[in-house]
């Protein structure tokens, strides 16, 4: 393995300070930012933009509750594609949208290699099944433009699949339109210097090897093929009925809130008027009596 120099040492520590960052985004509800600032950050800059970072995404994160609301009372059916290279970002940006929604509303389809019935069906089948209904939108970790990308790269599909594809995907993604749902594309892009950056991260860090497979790796080395193949995807596919919106994606913080920010006014979305919740008080009644639960059954309170 090459040695860190002292540069490539430093952005490994920042991001993985941003890995951790993660945790504290779930905290903020209970915790103060003066609490938080424990942390020490490298200088009063970057102190800064966390502070901004984090309360504009807890704002933006509150937009997309009322989104969530309006795609529920409208009916609306969106579908939202997220490609980009391996280790771009398109998993953090995809948790912080769907941190505080609905699971039942807004759920993600992160399909895996398709089996051996599946390479046999039309390509487009395994997909179908995860299309929104009414009032829901399915974010794509991933998506049909694998065939675009990684199987065109790797050879997982010959020349006549990856033509029909082009030939398809056009005529697929504007029947989706066609049928009421919005389709919404956006490309993940980072520079070779940031991927190797973070790849090495992923080396050097126990809570994250899981993240490195053999094919993250075998990419890495075919850098410049899948940088073609992103360049004849967009050019081929940037259609009006569902456009490629890019992210530039070097800063994930940044990246994270952009694309939240450029997803929001992707609709028009209004804040949707809810009922008043009421609590209702607890009926409790005289024979009623509970039991103990025995010690055996109960977690340690380690913590």
């Amino acid at each position: 393995m090459s040695p860190i120099d002292p540069e490539q040492l430093r952005r490994l520590h920042r991001d993985l300070a941003d890995h951790y960052d993660e945790e504290l985004e779930l905290e903020l509800e209970d915790r103060t930012f003066e609490e938080l600032e424990g942390r020490s950050p490298e200088d009063e800059e970057e102190r800064a933009f966390r502070r901004l970072y984090f309360r504009e995404l807890l704002r933006l994160q509150g937009e997309l509750v009322k989104l969530q609301n309006w795609v529920v009372s409208t009916g609306h059916k969106v579908v939202i594609v997220f490609e980009g290279r391996d280790a771009a970002g398109k998993g953090g940006v995809i948790k912080r949208i769907t941190q505080r929604l609905n699971p039942r509303v807004c759920r993600v389809a992160a399909l895996p290699a398709p089996n051996d019935r599946e390479r046999t069906q039309w390509y487009f089948q395994r997909y179908v099944s995860h299309l929104p209904a009414a009032g829901e939108m399915v974010l794509f970790d991933r998506s049909w433009y694998n065939r675009a990308g990684v199987e065109r790269v790797m050879g997982f599909c010959n020349d006549e699949q990856y033509e029909e594809f082009f030939r398809t995907v056009p005529e697929f993604e504007k029947m989706l339109v066609r049928s009421g749902i919005q389709v919404i594309k956006y490309w993940f892009s980072i520079t070779d210097d940031e991927q190797e950056i973070r790849f090495l991260g992923r080396i050097h860090d126990p809570l994250k090897q899981w993240k490195l497979s053999p094919m993250d790796l075998e990419s890495r080395r075919r850098w410049e093929d899948y940088t073609r193949a992103k360049e004849v995807m967009l050019e081929r596919t940037h259609i009006p009925e569902a456009p490629w919106w890019v992210v530039q994606a070097v800063d994930k913080k940044r990246a994270r809130l952009n694309c939240i920010d450029h997803l929001l006014h992707q609709m028009p979305y209004v804040e949707t008027e809810l009922p008043t919740v009421v609590l209702p008080q607890r009926e409790r009644h005289e024979d009623y009596a509970r039991h103990p639960v025995p010690d055996s059954m109960v977690v340690p309170e380690k913590y």
